[in-house]
């Protein structure tokens, strides 16, 4: 396994990452406040480069390469957002980009993710390794492999989000007392983990997961890695990954409070909310935070929450269904 990253990793990639990507602005609505009894601060991801905080981890590890790893390109495998991330954040550097997506990924992340100039290969997403996919595919191009989550210098980069948003709230005067963040392999929530342990410690994390692929709240509970049934509603495409990555589960499982799941229909409550009052398009998996404290998974009441909503790319026809 890799070296952990530290705090000190996220400081450092937040100074990298300055003027490269967007520090998306802390969010807040007094409707919000008023249904949750609670102080909430959104950190609205679905406006950051490529629509998604993916852009942060991608960035930051193209950025790390030693210039002899970057002639042989880039490789990955994603569901979309991680793919888009990284095909943007190497297409502003120069490196050649390989996508491995799931053939029923969403249209909107294929096509952001060709319009980046990356090269994509489809796979099962029910039938494949991808994770075994991916290494076959930057072994034999002699490409560097940047995983969607489990890669030190990509959980240091999404930790940023989860440092701006400490900081936004110490200006405003505001301290959180949880942080609830959307979870699938971990990354996200690993980096806000570690930005909180040291920019406000007494600030708890929380991972909030689609029903049926909680992987990481059944892995916390039980002090091991524990796989998902994958037996779940897809809807939440960019969270299902089946099981915690090894290096994100090594730094949630000391640091996290605990995890929570949400239902379909409290996903689509959550993203009409995020489009009535916040007026913001948010993808089903990015809504996820925003349901467990709009369904009250996360107790508000009397409380400062911290809310991610991790991204916002939606084909039409799936957002629709919110609307109705």
């Amino acid at each position: 396994m890799s070296p952990l990253p530290s705090h000190d990793d996220v400081r450092a990639a937040a100074a990298r990452l300055a003027g490269r990507v967007v520090r998306t602005p802390m969010l807040r609505h007094p409707v919000l406040d008023a249904l949750t009894g609670g102080t909430v601060l959104v950190k609205p991801e679905p406006l950051q480069r490529t629509g998604s905080f993916k852009f942060r981890g991608a960035t930051n590890a193209v950025l790390r390469l030693a210039e002899d790893r970057r002639a042989g390109g880039v490789v990955t495998h994603s569901s979309g957002n991680h793919g888009q991330a990284l095909a943007s954040a190497a297409a502003s550097e120069g490196v050649r980009a390989l996508i491995a997506m799931p053939g029923d990924a969403p249209a909107i992340k294929v096509e952001s993710t060709r319009r980046w100039g990356a090269e994509i290969t489809f796979f099962d997403r029910l039938n494949t390794d991808r994770e075994a996919l991916a290494k076959r595919l930057a072994e034999e191009r002699g490409a560097a492999l940047i995983p969607p989550f489990d890669h030190p210098d990509v959980i240091a980069g999404q930790g940023t989000a989860g440092l701006e948003l400490v900081e936004d709230a110490a200006e405003a005067g505001l301290r959180m007392d949880a942080m609830v963040v959307c979870t699938g392999g971990g990354g996200l929530v690993a980096g806000c983990a570690l930005a909180v342990e040291g920019a406000s410690p007494g600030t708890e994390v929380i991972a909030a997961e689609p029903e049926g692929w909680d992987d990481t709240a059944r892995s916390l509970a039980a002090g091991e890695r524990l796989a998902a049934d994958g037996k779940g509603s897809t809807f939440c495409d960019a969270l299902l990954s089946i099981r915690p990555g090894e290096i994100t589960f090594a730094l949630n499982r000391p640091r996290l409070a605990g995890g929570v799941a949400v239902t379909v229909e409290e996903v689509l409550a959550a993203m009409r909310f995020a489009f009535d009052h916040l007026k913001l398009v948010v993808e089903p998996g990015g809504a996820v935070a925003l349901a467990a404290v709009l369904a009250g998974r996360v107790p508000a009441r009397g409380r400062t929450l911290g809310v991610v909503i991790s991204g916002g790319n939606v084909d039409p026809a799936v957002f629709a269904r919110a609307l109705v």
